[in-house]
């Protein structure tokens, strides 16, 4: 490199002016001797130095405009154009405009302008006092003020005004600086001036116009006042007015209906218990805000009324005359009873106040009013989109935050915007039982416009809470301890008081007959008991948490009296002759002895005893104990509802269905153990368990609402205040954050909602369940597979096969099971497995059972599993063939007798068969040539048919395969009793195990898959059936990563399904199980033409062609060598297959068919010529 500017003058490259001024002056004549003299004579050479001159060259450089800089001169030349064509527009105007004497007979605008919300809002903040003061003074003090028109220069004027105002308020406080401001309207004068400086042409057309602008200045003094009085009018009457009121007049003009009443006859007993009710005071309230809004959230306490009354509030409001009411419920059994009572209660049938649910339903043509579990109308939409059958929608127990009400809301909420635009309004109602609704109003994704929120109070009785002193881990035993103790302390009130305290007063101070002191076996234990327990009462005697309301006095004194007398142990004669050496149960005996024991109940000791007391049970009031649980039959679930036996005291024992969903009457004491039952998913892996955990503080405040129905209650809480206070969450977590949501993915994919993460969900799940579901419904080949680009995550859409699976109302991967069972006549079967894999513990488990009925019932199954192909169903076998047998057994009459015998759940086997019955009729639908029908006496599977279902198993449950953990892979040996017997999964690290009752336990197979993964101490499979490892890569393609075709054995080629087999060996999953070496397809590659060219040309793809072999130019085997691309005749005959992606026969002979001559030329070529003519004769040769 060398320096910079490093001799700069030799390298300009510069022009040099030489002076020949004295040059010039010489006087030459040399015309006589021109001969003697030519150009370059001496006589022509400057006798001195001439002076030179360096001149440079003046580059003009243009400068580049800028985008900015462009589009501001444009905006320049295209305002000079407009001033330009000002002059012949004003004259165009000045011949059209209307003479004076006119002009003053129009009204000005200014009068009639509206006002903006800024314009008002400003005024109403500024007194009109001295809004007017002001403007008078300016009146007075400036003789040339601005004219103020209705076009120009108003607005400024106005705000000028108010600024003014304002100012001169802010300078009356002395400890405010002000700042003067500069008019900005002087400013626009001097511009308008200027702008006619610069055009002089346009002088013309103003000297025009020069009376119209005389006119206006004599009456602008009349006009302003005018202007200033019409507008302090306005601003007394709007100050009134709150800005609600200004925006609702803002808004679209709303059509006014007339109100329309349908008058209802109710019995007089139905009218008077519904008039007690709280929402009932709230009709009107709530009526006019449906009216006037599309969407509105109702809350209110339980016990209140919202799920029977609303519904008659709009069937009296008119909503059922041309479209009918829907209302959703979380579940099956309350859509059914809130049906028949809604009916009962507006005395209309069945056919006009009906229910729909999965399986069953009383909807015709007459319903009016329509109850349906959430599922249901999340079905229809998929159908009728904007839901057109229906005035209103009511999503009842919305805090319940099941996954379809969450998804309906979201839905909803786009809906009712759409029918609104349309002129068919729709009405949303969202009820709700706490007051858990901040996530509905605050998410402004799911609802633009803040819903009005309507609370109902309920006419609630006090409720006295109770807690424990301590939590007792053994709760169920706790909660019978605390029922018996209600049930024979606290009574129910009535005369039944009254008898109670007479029976305790009789008892503690008898009539004395005998002065002999009574005797009685007592036990040991209880003589110990008895000083501790008087301890333990008089320490707790003044605590809140004591029941002290219900204790007596009388009681204490039994007590003391007791402990007074002396008490005889008498032994009775034992002969031991009687006895076996085995010793025996003695339990009944000892609950003899204590219902002998005559000592009375004492809380706080009861509480700390392990064995429960049954002393005086059987002198107390019978007890009516019914079970409520949600797998319940309904007619056993109705009995809640009825009133007990005369003389008996109703007790229901309930899982939390009876939290909100079902209100029972008459209920005093609520028993609350603090637990739920909650199943819990593994995001990742799907490993599900059911978790006993803490409820939270919204429903522990349900449950005790049931208490305080009809009269004030009490609550027993069977934990302390400190675990309420801090192991007790708000509210509980919504369902959609603790489940797969593969199923709501893929339904909502086929209503094309592909970007499903942008869905306005209440409470939006979390990315990671939706990657996961996305990643196992692309593997059952439902989704397309995912782009790579980032912009395209979660954009999948869904496959044709996707829009199939999901028509069917069951799991993914169970409706790709149905997608396939029309093939081989397997429809039947498939819809029977499917229909048992639905439904939940179809077979009762054999854990608590005795051991004769436990051995019964597992012989019973390991002979329903078969051998051969159905015993490598495994559990589905036994699944399919207990189903068939009890249908079989239903059609005799004997279903009942036979699920108790061989230990079938009966609901179960009944939900069965409507499912099946809904399957087979969809399966009609779309296929209507199968007539399939439910046959009582359907036959069992052939070994083939057994094969074809395992196949159709691996196809449903391709990602939930399973491979068993051999002695030779388990290196360290403390890992060996951990990974005995034990099977991998590609998700998990933790071994899976078989369960004991699993039909495959035996014969343990080295590939499997099962139906799902469930924890207890253990990891264990259900639904297990085994599979063979070559069915993967058929079956599973995304998941196997297969080897290019080996040499050895070479491809061969197959004549009945005219393709190319190769071999090939691979792995399968992350994990990278290895398998064996299997006989596939040959893809479809260079390779694969090449071999297809070469059976082609040995005369196997086309028999008649054999004839031509031994007249050849080069063999067949030639084509597949490396150097076969030097020969020209190879290329071709390659090149023209794989153009058109020939790799079988029937892809060649579906060619042939629109292109006779397709292949001919290329295989001349291997020909000499004396055959071409025989070849093209029997083109092509089939």
């Amino acid at each position: 490199m060398g320096k910079k500017g490093y001799n700069w003058k030799s390298r300009a490259v510069t022009n040099v002016d030489v002076d020949n001024s004295t040059t010039k002056k010489i006087v030459l004549d040399i015309q006589h001797r021109v001969e003697n003299y030519d150009s370059c004579n001496a006589l022509v050479l400057p006798s001195q130095k001439r002076k030179t001159k360096n001149i440079d060259k003046k580059v003009a450089t243009t400068r580049l405009l800028s985008k900015k800089r462009r589009k501001q001169l444009e905006k320049v030349v295209e305002r000079k154009k407009k001033k330009l064509q000002r002059a012949a527009l004003l004259e165009d105007l000045a011949k059209v405009q209307v003479t004076p004497a006119e002009l003053k007979q129009y009204v000005t605008l200014t009068s009639l302008q509206n006002k903006g919300l800024k314009r008002h809002f400003r005024e109403l903040e500024t007194p009109v006092e001295k809004l007017k003061r002001k403007a008078d003074n300016e009146e007075e003090s400036d003789s040339t003020k601005i004219t103020i028109n209705s076009i120009k220069m108003s607005k400024k004027k106005r705000l000028a005004i108010l600024n003014n105002i304002k100012q001169d308020e802010a300078k009356l406080d002395p400890n405010i600086v002000g700042f003067e401001s500069s008019d900005s309207s002087d400013e626009d004068d001097t511009n308008n001036e200027e702008e006619n400086e610069e055009h002089p042409d346009n002088t013309a057309s103003n000297v025009s116009n020069e009376k119209t602008e005389i006119n206006e200045k004599e009456g602008k003094k009349n006009l302003t006042k005018d202007v200033d009085k019409e507008t302090t009018s306005t601003k007394s009457n709007n100050k009134r007015e709150s800005k609600q009121s200004v925006e609702k007049r803002q808004q679209t003009p709303k059509i006014h209906t007339p109100a329309v009443f349908i008058p209802v006859n109710r019995k007089s007993e139905i009218q008077v218990a519904r008039l007690k009710l709280p929402v009932v005071a709230e009709e009107q309230v709530i009526v006019e805000t449906i009216n006037e809004n599309p969407i509105v959230i109702v809350t209110g306490e339980t016990g209140s009324g919202k799920t029977t009354q609303v519904p008659q509030f709009l069937y009296e409001a008119g909503y059922a005359q041309n479209k009918l009411i829907g209302i959703t419920e979380p579940r099956r059994v309350a859509a059914m009873s809130m049906s028949k009572r809604v009916a009962e209660e507006l005395n209309l049938s069945e056919k006009e106040v009906s229910y729909l649910i999965r399986f069953e339903g009383n909807v015709t043509e007459e319903t009016k009013i329509k109850f349906m579990t959430d599922g249901v109308l999340l079905k229809e939409i998929q159908s009728d989109f904007l839901l057109t059958k229906y005035s209103v929608i009511i999503l009842d127990e919305a805090h319940e935050r099941s996954v379809y009400t969450d998804i309906l809301i979201g839905l909803l909420s786009r809906i009712v915007p759409l029918r609104n635009k349309r002129g068919n309004p729709l009405k949303l109602i969202i009820m709700s039982a706490t007051l858990s609704v901040e996530e509905f109003v605050k998410n402004t994704r799911l609802f633009k416009i803040k819903p009005p929120i309507i609370e109902v109070k309920a006419r609630q009785f006090p409720v006295k809470i109770h807690f424990n002193r301590t939590t007792s881990k053994d709760y169920v035993n706790e909660a019978l301890q605390k029922a018996i103790r209600i049930h024979t302390r606290l009574p129910e009130g009535g005369q039944q008081e009254v008898h109670t305290v007479v029976r305790k007063l009789r008892k503690s101070f008898p009539l004395k007959k005998n002065k002999q002191p009574q005797i009685k076996v007592v036990k040991d234990s209880e003589k110990n008991e008895a000083p501790e327990a008087l301890e333990k009462e008089h320490s707790e005697k003044d605590d809140s948490e004591d029941d002290s309301d219900d204790d007596f006095d009388a009681e204490e004194a039994l007590r003391r009296n007791k402990q007074r007398q002396k008490k005889q142990i008498i032994f009775p004669t034992i002969n031991l002759d009687d006895y076996s050496i085995s010793p025996t149960d003695d339990t009944h005996e000892d609950l003899i002895n204590i219902q002998d024991d005559e000592d009375n109940w004492d809380e706080d000791e009861d509480e700390d005893k392990d064995v429960i007391d049954f002393k005086g049970l059987t002198n107390a009031q019978p007890l009516w104990v019914l079970p409520l649980y949600s797998l319940l039959p309904g007619h056993k679930q109705a009995r809640v509802f009825e009133p007990p036996p005369e003389g008996c005291r109703l007790c229901v024992v309930s899982t939390n269905v009876a939290e909100t969903s079902l209100t029972i009457p008459n209920i005093r004491y609520v028993v609350d153990s603090g637990r739920c039952k909650t199943r819990l998913y593994d995001k990742v892996t799907g490993v599900s368990t059911y978790h006993i955990g803490y409820a939270s503080k919204a429903a522990a405040t349900q449950r005790a609402g049931r208490a305080g129905r009809t009269r004030p209650g009490h609550c027993y809480r069977l934990y302390s205040s400190a675990v309420y206070d801090n192991d007790f969450e708000e509210y509980s977590q919504s369902e959609i954050q603790r489940k797969p949501v593969d199923d709501l993915l893929l339904q909502m994919k086929a209503m094309n909602i592909d970007k499903v993460v942008n869905f306005p969900f209440p409470t939006p799940p979390d990315t990671m369940q939706l990657k996961s579901a996305e990643k196992r419904l692309t593997i059952l080949e439902a989704l397309q597979p995912p782009s790579k680009r980032e912009e395209e995550i979660y954009c999948t859409k869904v496959t044709p096969l996707g829009r199939s699976i999901a028509a069917f109302p069951v799991s993914p991967r169970y409706g790709k099971m149905l997608a396939l069972s029309h093939q081989h006549n397997l429809s039947k079967y498939t819809i029977c497995m499917v229909a048992a894999l639905s439904v939940q513990e179809v077979l009762i488990e054999t854990l608590d059972m005795e051991g004769s009925t436990k051995s019964k019932w597992l012989q019973k199954r390991r002979y329903w599993a078969g051998t051969g192909n159905s015993l490598l169903l495994g559990d589905l076998m036994v699944l399919l063939r207990a189903i068939g047998t009890a249908e079989y057994a239903g059609s005799k009459g004997r279903l009942l007798p036979f699920c108790e015998e061989n230990g079938l759940r009966h609901k179960a086997v009944i939900e069965i068969r409507k499912l099946r019955q809904q399957l087979t009729n969809e399966i009609n639908l779309n296929i209507p040539n199968l007539n399939l029908i439910i046959d009582p006496k359907m036959p069992l599977p052939s070994d083939m048919q057994a094969k074809l279902l395992r196949q159709i198993v691996l196809a449903g449950m391709a990602d939930q395969v399973a491979k068993k953990v051999l002695p030779d892979e388990i290196k360290e040996e403390q890992d060996k009793a951990k990974w005995k017997h034990a099977y991998r999964t590609p998700e998990m690290e933790e071994p899976v195990f078989m369960h004991s009752s699993c039909s495959l336990r035996k014969t343990s197979p080295e590939w499997v898959v099962y139906q799902e993964i469930y924890e207890t101490n253990k990891m264990y499979m259900r639904g297990v059936t085994a599979i063979e490892p070559e069915w993967l890569p058929k079956f599973v393609p995304m998941l196997c990563r297969l080897s290019e075709p080996l040499v050895d054995p070479p491809p061969r080629y197959n004549p009945k399904t005219g393709k190319i087999i190769c071999r090939v060996s691979g792995t399968f999953g992350k994990a990278g199980w290895a398998l064996p070496s299997m006989d596939i397809e040959h893809p479809l590659t260079v390779d694969g033409v090449k071999w297809f060219a070469y059976f082609f040309l040995e005369g196997q793809v086309c028999p008649k062609l054999k004839r031509f072999v031994p007249s050849l130019l080069t063999t067949p085997g030639s084509i597949t060598k490396s150097w076969a691309k030097l020969i020209p005749r190879t290329q071709a005959i390659v090149q023209t297959l794989q153009s058109q992606g020939v790799l079988s026969k029937d892809k060649l002979i579906e060619i042939w068919d629109s292109d006779k001559k397709f292949l001919l030329p290329a295989y001349q070529k291997w020909l000499p010529e004396s055959a071409h003519a025989e070849a093209a004769q029997l083109w092509p040769p089939l």
